[in-house]
């Protein structure tokens, strides 16, 4: 009876075990599905909890921002935490909060705080400084914006989409903190859905300006994309549903 005793507290035991972990391998399954990330071409990728992104040294921001956006995170009940912060997982000369100060532009989310509403470790980590880009005010808070609202509509619309974002680092419209942070002159922004019966997707590319223009003006094709940036961003496809899915403009399957 003593033995069969010890049996059961030891399945106990293992099954508390399994209770505790099974989100966290969840989470990084789900968020972080390295067969849709794109390739690195200026950085080297830093995973956090909720995104990954690649980090270029050379401009001091990333270069590209992945993540699964779901109707879960968008719906949270976590406020925003406004903790601005160096990234220690930056190898070298990461940015400080103070680094934007003077210059004009908005430290800019790649990974917006809205999306991330889930928990407290969601939102914050949208605030470290490697999640920033120099935007223009103007730009951040109004057509920028915009985007980022329909985005997270199509995300609960779909229950749940992949985004990539970022800048354009091979056309820069100048720098700040002493010439070491550059301004990208436009930023791009895709969104992927696989329904199961086929891949959809829908890419963006933005001045970083303000703008009254309808959003469908933005639109491009993920192949006009990667010749801008110089990454691939669905390589892991098979070739032949690459190549359609970035060569065809879907507008009709998303709603405006």
């Amino acid at each position: 009876m003593k033995n069969r005793n010890l049996i059961l507290l030891f399945a106990l035991f293992l099954f508390s075990c399994t209770k505790e972990t099974a989100p966290t391998l969840v989470k990084t399954t789900q968020n972080n599905n390295v067969s849709l990330l794109p390739t690195t071409s200026k950085g080297y990728v830093i995973n956090h909890t909720y995104y990954t992104l690649s980090y270029s040294e050379a401009n001091r921001q990333a270069e590209w921002v992945f993540y699964n956006l779901t109707p879960e995170q968008i719906n949270g009940s976590q406020a925003r935490t406004d903790d601005f912060r160096t990234d220690a997982l930056v190898k070298n000369n990461p940015v400080k909060s103070t680094d934007y100060t003077g210059s004009g532009y908005d430290r800019g989310h790649l990974c917006p705080a809205a999306d991330m509403a889930l928990n407290l470790t969601s939102m914050s980590e949208t605030f470290y400084m490697s999640n920033m880009t120099p935007q223009n005010p103007s730009f951040n808070r109004g057509i920028w914006s915009t985007l980022e609202s329909k985005v997270r509509t199509w995300a609960i619309e779909k229950n749940g989409v992949y985004v990539t974002t970022g800048p354009i680092l091979n056309n820069n419209c100048g720098t700040i903190s002493n010439g070491t942070i550059t301004v990208p002159c436009s930023f791009y922004k895709i969104v992927y859905k696989d329904t199961g019966a086929n891949k959809i997707a829908l890419a963006f590319i933005m001045n970083n300006q303000g703008s009254t223009a309808d959003l469908k003006t933005f639109v491009c094709n993920i192949d006009q994309l990667e010749t801008l940036t110089g990454i691939d961003f669905f390589s892991a496809l098979p070739d032949d549903i690459e190549n359609k899915l970035e060569s065809t403009i879907y507008t009709s399957n998303w709603s405006w």
